[in-house]
């Protein structure tokens, strides 16, 4: 049996934009509905759909969550409690952030699981996209636990405690290469306490920064990352690659400015407002110069095959095996394991 929320929605909300635009890696889209997406939050699989009012969203009723609960979880994780529009129109004297409100007017900020962003922009080092959802899923379904709706099967994303008992080179088998260890690093501090991921919330910009750079392999790209998409930093501003060429060609600024320069330019320009600003523009020169299509179709990492065994010999090799004897009047050739070749016209090929 299935359970059916539904969320009113009176701002703009475009599910595919919020979903797809890489501050989410581990939303589908559903092979059994067109439009619809699958997801996992709070260890649920989740389908959503748009509907003319809001969202509705399914779950299964035996996960231990009312309609109303469900419904409330979305509107946090959706942040409704933004003013969207507001937040446009302060924007929209800047043309290239107006721009790319153009072509997403839905695109919204998510808020989310502290942890799971963390893991997740840990493992965006060098890498991309969609081989990020695809190591993030082969985490979930070797480390985390199965959850189903209907008959679509999923896995919650493993805790970290969980990644932590795991260790650097379960990890490294698990297609996370040299991230494994920065992963491993950050699982310990958040399951040990070390770092009080969730209450950073209610921390300062610059206490939420300096907790999560104190990581190894976590510098200030990857803090602003889980500071915007999870910890309620909304002047936190990414600065990628794709954000970097925004700032040179569309603002000017030197290529060689250091990060910390371009995001004091940033905060200078947008404000308490930068985070929005950010994603408009990463999204729109993203889809503009290369547009990723249907990143939401993409399958878990295979899990690496077994090692095999190497079988241990301490002498030399040993000589192969003497051939059988012939059978009694056999020809020779075929003694050697072959026939004689035919000969045009004695029945044993053709011309």
């Amino acid at each position: 049996m299935t359970l059916r929320a539904h969320l009113a929605v009176d701002q703009p909300l475009d599910l595919d934009a919020s979903l797809d635009s890489g501050q989410s890696f581990r939303w589908r889209r559903d092979d059994a509905e067109q439009g619809a997406w699958l997801g996992v939050l709070e260890g649920r699989v989740v389908r959503l759909r748009r509907t003319r009012l809001g969202v509705e969203a399914e779950v299964e009723s035996g996960a231990g969550a009312p309609a109303e609960r469900v419904a409330s979880g979305l509107r946090d994780y959706f942040r409704l409690d933004d003013d969207l529009p507001a937040v446009q129109r302060a924007l929209a004297a800047d043309p290239h952030v107006a721009a790319g409100i153009g072509v997403f007017p839905g695109l919204r900020i998510l808020r989310q699981d502290p942890w799971e962003i963390l893991a997740g922009f840990i493992l965006s080092s060098t890498s991309n996209i969609p081989r990020i959802a695809r190591t993030m899923e082969l985490l979930a379904s070797e480390l985390g636990e199965e959850a189903r709706l209907g008959g679509a099967r999923r896995y919650a994303f493993p805790a970290p405690e969980t990644v932590a008992e795991a260790g650097e080179a379960r990890l490294r088998e698990l297609r996370c290469g040299f991230r494994a260890r920065y992963l491993a690093a950050a699982a310990d501090a958040a399951a040990s306490g070390r770092l009080p991921l969730y209450e950073l919330r209610g921390a300062s910009y610059g206490e939420a920064a300096a907790a999560l750079t104190a990581l190894p392999g976590v510098g200030p790209k990857i803090a602003d990352c889980v500071m915007l998409f999870s910890l309620d930093r909304m002047e936190a501003f990414p600065i990628d690659l794709w954000v970097r060429r925004a700032l040179v060609e569309h603002y000017g600024l030197d290529a060689k400015l250091s990060y910390e320069r371009m995001r004091e330019w940033a905060w200078e320009r947008f404000g308490a407002n930068a985070g929005y600003a950010n994603q408009y523009l990463f999204w729109h020169i993203r889809q503009t110069r290369r547009p990723m299509i249907a990143a939401g179709l993409t399958q878990p990492l295979p899990p690496p095959p077994p090692k095999k065994k190497k079988k241990k010999w301490g002498g030399p090799t040993p000589p192969p095996p003497a051939p059988p004897p012939p059978p009694r009047g056999a020809p020779r050739e075929e003694a050697k394991g072959y026939a004689p070749a035919p000969f045009p016209g004695n029945g044993g090929g053709g011309a």
